[in-house]
C-alpha cells in the first residue's frame, strides 16, 4: 500500500527532518508551509526518492486548509499519517511587556492552525482506518511552566489535552493520536523566538548539547511506524543534559 505522510511546517526543523525521515522509508510525502521557495527546494531534493506534492499553506486559514485537502491529487489522499508541526514561540520576555499580537500569533498559530489542519485531514484518516497515526507536536512548556512561556506554554498545554480528548473519541476507529513533547533542541525555533536575534540562540545552545532536528524526527517516524495495534499517548523527550530545576523563590 502507498504510503502518505502529510507534514505542516515543512521547510525547516522538526519538519524538514521528518520529510527527509520518511522519505528514507519510501513514504510519499504531502508538505506544505508558509515558504513556498523552501518547499520547491525539499521537493526537488527527495522528489528522486519518493513522490512528493507540495503546498504553500498558511494553516491559520481554515478555507485555505479546507481547499489544499480537497485538491491533493490523486495518490496523496489516502493519508496515512498527519504530523500536525506547525508552531512558532514569539515574546520571551515577561508577559507584562509582551505585545498583544504575538499573544494572538502564537495562539492562531498554535492551536488554531492545529484544529484547522485535522478537522480536514480526518475524514482521509479515517478512510485509512486502523495504523493511521495523527502524531501532534507539542512541548515539555505544555506541562513545566517557566519565565516567558506564558501563551507559549499554555498553547502547548492544549496540544497535549486536545490531543488525548481526540484519542479518546477515535479509540473504535484505528486511528492512532501522539503528542510528542521536546525538550531543547537545536533548530530555527529561537531565531524565530528572539525575532532574528542569533546571539541568543548561541547563548541557549551553546556549551551543552540539545537535541536535533533529527532527534525528534527519528522520534516521529518511530511513533508512525509501530504495529497498528500500538499507540504511544505522549512521548517527552529532553536532551540528557536538561532537566527541572528548583522553584523560584522572590526574595527581599
Amino acid at each position: 500500500m502507498n504510503k502518505v505522510v502529510f507534514i505542516t511546517g515543512a521547510t525547516s526543523g522538526f519538519g524538514r527532518a521528518t520529510a527527509r525521515r520518511f522519505a528514507e522509508d519510501g513514504w510519499s510525502l504531502v508538505l506544505s508551509g508558509r515558504r513556498l521557495e523552501r518547499l520547491e527546494e525539499l521537493q526537488q531534493e527527495l522528489q528522486a526518492q519518493v513522490p512528493v506534492h507540495i503546498a504553500q499553506l498558511d494553516v491559520r486559514d481554515a478555507a485555505a486548509v479546507q481547499r489544499m485537502v480537497a485538491e491533493l491529487p490523486e495518490g496523496f489522499r489516502q493519508v496515512r499519517a498527519l504530523i500536525n508541526n506547525a508552531g512558532l514561540a514569539l515574546a520571551p520576555e515577561p508577559a507584562q511587556k509582551v505585545a498583544l499580537q504575538d499573544w494572538h500569533t502564537m495562539i492562531d498559530t498554535n492551536i488554531t492552525g492545529l484544529v484547522n489542519v485535522t478537522h480536514a485531514v480526518l475524514p482521509a484518516l479515517l478512510e485509512t482506518g486502523k495504523g493511521a497515526s495523527i502524531v501532534n507536536i507539542g512541548s515539555v512548556a505544555g506541562e513545566w511552566p517557566y519565565p516567558g512561556g506564558h501563551v507559549y506554554g499554555a498553547s502547548k498545554a492544549f496540544v497535549k489535552q486536545f490531543s488525548f480528548n481526540l484519542r479518546c473519541d477515535l479509540i473504535a476507529t484505528g486511528v492512532r493520536v501522539t503528542d510528542i513533547a521536546p525538550g531543547m533542541a537545536e533548530t530555527e525555533f529561537t531565531l524565530v523566538r528572539t525575532k532574528g536575534n542569533q546571539a541568543a540562540s548561541d547563548a541557549l545552545y551553546g556549551s551543552t548539547t540539545p537535541l536535533t532536528a533529527e532527534d525528534i524526527a527519528e522520534q516521529i517516524f518511530y511513533v508512525a511506524s509501530l504495529p497498528d495495534h500500538i499507540n504511544i499517548n505522549r512521548l517527552e523527550i529532553m536532551p540528557s543534559r536538561q532537566a527541572w530545576s528548583p522553584f523560584a523563590v522572590d526574595r527581599d
